[in-house]
């Protein structure tokens, strides 16, 4: 894929044929959405057809509930649209949320599918719902169904620890540090941006960084010392390169600075201006914090980037 995708117009789908469909944002594609996918591929498989994911962007809540407001994302659309597919789901395709679609009612939004996709079911979370008002309940699809011949495939919630995965459950366990949570529902916090000129204090340190900017909100953790591994893409570095993530304002040096993600690629030196760095978090070290001097500050470095190789296992 090359660019960042964009999300298509109804009118603007590519030609499908026989397909069951399931439809939602898939913000990281946890165990609940796998689930589902899963689902999706199975039914299509069992009627001939392809198993096609609609993947919503923005995510209908930026419109619906925070007006304005970006919602948090788990990972890019780019990215998320890669896991489903990895899920050996035929299609993944973005299509893009507006005003116009809101209103839309259910019925009418697979009638503006059918010129491109010949339904044969659609793949539904036992308490989901799309259209105006939410009106696509899963009975409500039923009833359409029967009268069309469409399998409606209703797929239960997933739950750990007693409580259904979802992506607003990962995000507040994300915001809280709580990477473990977050793996055991199915996703690895992920933080992507371009690289931009810091203040290159952490060079003079010893500690070249690499300070982010996201042109998608992500999901951000609690402020604090992670160890990653730079994700796929970025020149210069190879695939799973471990590194420390400093996600926080830099108390040492500043009183009440904004939040940075900057990012320090273990054993290794290079120019990454400009470049787009991805980056998986494993594991949270420990909480950020004041320093009294730098020579304090960077005894801590030192002993983080041991703690952070032993975690990737480096050492």
């Amino acid at each position: 894929m090359t660019g960042p995708p964009r999300g298509l117009g109804l009118g603007e789908l590519p030609q499908i044929g026989p397909a069951v469909i399931t439809l939602g944002v898939f913000d990281g594609v946890h165990l609940g959405h796998r689930a589902i996918l899963e689902a999706t591929r199975t039914a299509a498989a069992e009627r001939g057809a392809r198993s096609v994911a609609l993947v919503f962007d923005p995510p209908p809540d930026e419109l619906l509930r925070q007006p304005g407001a970006a919602v948090p994302r788990l990972a890019p659309l780019d990215v998320n649209l890669s896991r489903i597919e990895a899920l050996d789901i035929d299609l993944a395709v973005p299509i893009h949320f507006d005003e116009p679609l809101r209103e839309m009612t259910a019925e009418a939004f697979l009638e503006a599918l059918a010129p491109r996709i010949e339904l044969r079911g659609v793949t539904m979370a036992r308490h989901s719902a799309f259209g105006r008002d939410r009106g696509g309940t899963v009975e409500q699809m039923q009833a359409i169904g029967a009268e069309r011949r469409v399998a409606v495939v209703v797929v239960e919630s997933v739950e750990v620890d007693g409580e259904i995965v979802s992506s607003s459950r990962i995000r507040a366990a994300i915001a809280a540090g709580d990477l473990a949570t977050a793996l055991r529902l199915g996703v690895m916090p992920y933080l992507r941006g371009t690289v931009v000129t810091g203040d290159r204090r952490g060079r003079e340190l010893g500690f070249p960084t690499a300070n982010l900017r996201f042109d998608v909100a992500p999901a951000m953790p609690a402020l604090g010392i992670y160890a990653g591994r730079v994700t796929p893409g970025v020149r210069g570095v190879s695939d799973g390169h471990p590194a420390l993530i400093s996600v926080g304002t830099r108390p040492t040096f500043h009183v009440g600075g904004e939040v940075l993600a900057e990012v320090h690629l273990l054993d290794w030196d290079g120019d990454l201006y400009g470049a787009q760095l991805g980056v998986d978090l494993v594991a949270r070290l420990r909480d950020e914090r004041r320093f009294n001097g730098v020579d304090a500050l960077v005894e801590q470095m030192r002993l983080d980037a041991e703690m952070g190789r032993s975690v990737l296992g480096m050492t």
